[in-house]
């Protein structure tokens, strides 16, 4: 049974007010520093400029919200806590983060330059001990893993892993940053996933981190919602992609539970098997693979016909289901787990369907009754017939009027005097 506390409802509360109330700030920084998206090529699906830096809100509130619940629960042991080496690792790796997205935002930083600081900083939060120490062996029965049936990782191995996870998840959720709320909705999916997912297992600080991070982007996401006002930037797409790879770590990965590993990955599923596919493709056509193209699967959707918002929302449908399978492999183990994917996987199918067919009604066309719309037209009518006198007109009547082609028009106008 899952149980949320309320402290969790307060760091939750606490992040997403801060950073609703920081998105502003943000934007005016951004432009006030130069930190606008022009669209300048095919790949850009917005048609305006736009502000970046959006990520400062998320981690404002974040931050300030993790302060607010260990400060406030034991403020003697967060201090203890902060002055570890792990804790410093941790922070001193996510402002490097942030640092180069908000400088990449102000001015764009080449892959060759952005990916060997990205692995400076998972290297100082692995070295500093936040690490994947071993994998569970797959199709275990149960649940619960006993450490035998573990893979115990190699110190080489283990940083190794580590280190190339908490980088690929990272640009993952960077990678699929490419519609109005597409990254902070599917990362605020995943994250709630991995709060149900420590809820379960017991681990409450992991919860509470959580639940900020929740918060946060909740809070951003209003204003980078379809049609955006401010966009996140890898200010905020590397960061949240950062700071997912470590709450993954510490959170599903530290636990002696069968598939482990997998919990994560489907958790993050959307952002990983899109960027595993960009690779793949980019490798297959001979492109380099930092090389941007347009064949993200919600540019796939987009040239399908699928309208903006509507290509958001599936994807939103998509991850949440991945997430949904991830809670069940913690609480239910693998069959159902495995049962719950096929279930999903059919709906989804008919699901998707529906949904282009509801997409596909042209915006201009609204259905009404007659008696409501072409009723009071007619009566008029009959009164002008009648009367010979003219009755006015809606405004709305003299528009269509006005847009008739002329021949029709003289048609009209003809009409009327042989009545006459």
């Amino acid at each position: 049974m899952i149980i949320i506390e309320f402290h969790h409802l307060v760091a939750f509360a606490v992040a997403l007010i801060v950073s609703f109330f920081a998105t502003p700030i943000a934007r005016r920084i951004a432009v006030n520093l130069g930190a606008v998206n022009v669209p300048n090529d095919s790949r850009r699906v917005h048609k305006k400029p736009m502000p970046l830096m959006g990520g400062l809100a998320i981690a404002a509130g974040f931050v300030i919200a993790i302060i607010y619940s260990f400060g406030t629960k034991d403020l003697d042991l967060f201090i203890q806590y902060l002055v570890q080496p792990k804790t410093i690792g941790l922070i001193v790796g996510t402002l490097i983060i942030i640092v180069l997205g908000a400088v990449d935002d102000i001015r764009p930083i080449r892959a060759r330059i952005k990916f060997p600081v990205q692995l400076l900083a998972a290297i100082i939060v692995v070295a500093t001990g936040t690490r994947i120490i071993a994998i569970s062996k797959p199709f275990q029965p149960g649940v619960a893993v006993h450490p035998s049936m573990m893979f115990v990782l190699e110190d080489i191995l283990a940083f190794l892993i580590s280190v190339l996870w908490i980088v690929g998840v990272t640009n993952a959720i960077n990678l699929i940053d490419g519609l109005d709320g597409l990254a902070a909705g599917v990362s605020g999916i995943a994250t709630l996933s991995l709060y149900i997912v420590a809820v379960i297992r017991g681990q409450d600080n992991m919860a509470v981190i959580a639940a900020c991070l929740a918060g946060a982007i909740l809070g951003f996401l209003p204003y980078n919602f379809n049609p955006a006002k401010i966009f996140m930037g890898d200010t905020g797409s590397t960061s949240l992609g950062f700071v997912l790879a470590i709450i993954s770590i510490e959170g599903t990965m530290k636990s002696v539970t069968a598939l482990a590993l997998a919990i994560p990955i489907l958790a993050l599923g959307l952002p990983i098997f899109d960027t595993f596919f960009a690779i793949v493709r980019r490798v297959m056509n001979g492109r380099p693979i930092a090389q941007a193209d347009r064949g993200h699967i919600h540019h796939r959707l987009l040239d399908m016909g699928i309208s903006h918002r509507m290509a958001v929302i599936i994807l939103y449908i998509i991850s949440a289901a991945l997430g949904i399978v991830s809670i069940a492999l913690v609480d239910k183990g693998l069959l159902p787990s495995i049962i719950l994917s096929i279930v999903l996987a059919v709906f989804g199918i008919g699901g998707a369907r529906n949904l282009r067919e509801l997409d596909d009604i042209p915006d201009g066309i609204k259905k009404t009754r007659p008696d409501e719309s072409t009723a009071p037209d007619i009566e008029k009518a009959q009164l002008e017939a009648a009367s010979g006198e003219k009755h006015d007109v809606p405004d709305s009547g003299l528009e269509e009027m006005e847009n008739r082609p002329d021949d029709t028009a003289e048609k009209a106008n003809e009409t009327e005097e042989k009545k006459d």
